[in-house]
């Protein structure tokens, strides 16, 4: 292999592997099954929001509490953002097409979006309810049948924020995790509502929208904390530690003189990533190709998220792959 040539490997999709798996299962394998999990995480909680919001709006229709309406409106509105997340992971199942090259994982990205802009809704409402209150505080009839239906709905949302975020995690969705933030959201909605039923009984009405106050203002740190993994995904951003972690991985393998250059995203709850490594410059193209396979193989394995991984090789005088060297040109 002469110092300026340079080749590629990427592997066939049926013969990559995914983290955690044997030589039997491909990369493919595991993110029909994330998506799955994906899917049934949706339907769980959309079932279980449900429930829960319809146990509110019986109570609602006997006590008359605003507040606990108020609060039956965001667990449903909470149900309802399960919808774009389980379209979302259906359509991440879908086989790539001649317009669509890379898939359909965006569509879990978008659902995202949707996500903080639900939970940046509640945050808003609940703050506009608030200041109603304050010129007119609440009297609530049958307070404790209300403070146990704030229990129900805070129970609920919350059972539901831990089963999403944890999903989320396990697969690497952002926008399940953020689902799951939303949850939590409207879990402390249903707090505000237990918090003023309690204080008009000890006779301090106007405890109440001030507790719904501050709650508003705790949506909005959970607004900003969630907006940052949807956006940072929507712009092709990943964890710092990630592509120090392919460079690490890359450079350790044999044959390789110096990774080059490491670029990687998110698409949906998959992880893509390019590398470009420097290898000897005397030695064969099989060899060099080897060496990328070798490459290729160890990411896959020791990366928990990686689906795809293209690999570069170049010449130990070589430079980094053409486009990349179109991109640098343009940033200069």
């Amino acid at each position: 292999m002469h110092s300026h040539e340079q080749t590629e490997y990427s592997a066939p999709a049926g013969h990559t592997h995914g983290h955690g798996h044997g030589h039997s299962h491909g990369a493919v394998d595991a993110e029909i099954l994330a998506s799955e999990r994906g899917i049934r995480a949706a339907k769980l909680s959309l079932a279980a929001l449900l429930g829960t919001a319809l146990v509110q709006l019986v109570i609602v229709g006997f006590t008359g509490s605003v507040a606990l309406l108020a609060d039956t409106i965001h667990n449903f509105g909470d149900a309802a953002t399960a919808l774009p997340l389980w379209a979302a992971f259906t359509l991440s199942r879908r086989l790539p097409t001649m317009r669509f090259t890379y898939g359909y994982g965006r569509a879990e990205d978008l659902a995202g979006l949707l996500i903080v802009a639900a939970i940046l809704a509640s945050a808003v409402l609940a703050a506009y309810e608030s200041f109603n209150r304050l010129g007119d505080p609440p009297e609530i009839d049958y307070i404790w049948i209300v403070v146990l239906a704030a229990l129900v709905g805070f129970a609920g949302n919350e059972a539901i924020a831990i089963y999403r975020t944890r999903v989320g995690n396990e697969i690497g969705s952002a926008a399940l995790i953020a689902d799951g933030h939303h949850a939590r959201a409207d879990g402390l909605t249903s707090l505000a509502v237990l918090f003023g039923a309690i204080s008009v009984w000890l006779g301090y009405p106007l405890a109440d929208p001030i507790v719904g106050l501050v709650i508003s203002a705790a949506i909005l740190r959970i607004v900003v904390e969630t907006s940052k993994s949807v956006f940072s995904r929507l712009l092709d951003g990943v964890e710092p530690e990630v592509p120090a972690e392919v460079r690490s991985v890359a450079g350790a393998t044999d044959g390789v003189r110096e990774v080059a250059e490491v670029r990687v995203r998110w698409l949906g709850h998959k992880m893509l990533a390019e590398v470009s490594i420097v290898v000897d410059g005397e030695i064969s193209v099989a060899s060099g190709h080897s060496i990328a396979e070798d490459v290729h193989h160890r990411l896959l394995h020791q990366l928990k998220y990686l689906s795809s991984a293209t690999v570069h090789v170049a010449g130990r005088r070589g430079l980094p792959p053409p486009q990349f060297r179109r991109q640098r040109t343009r940033t200069q």
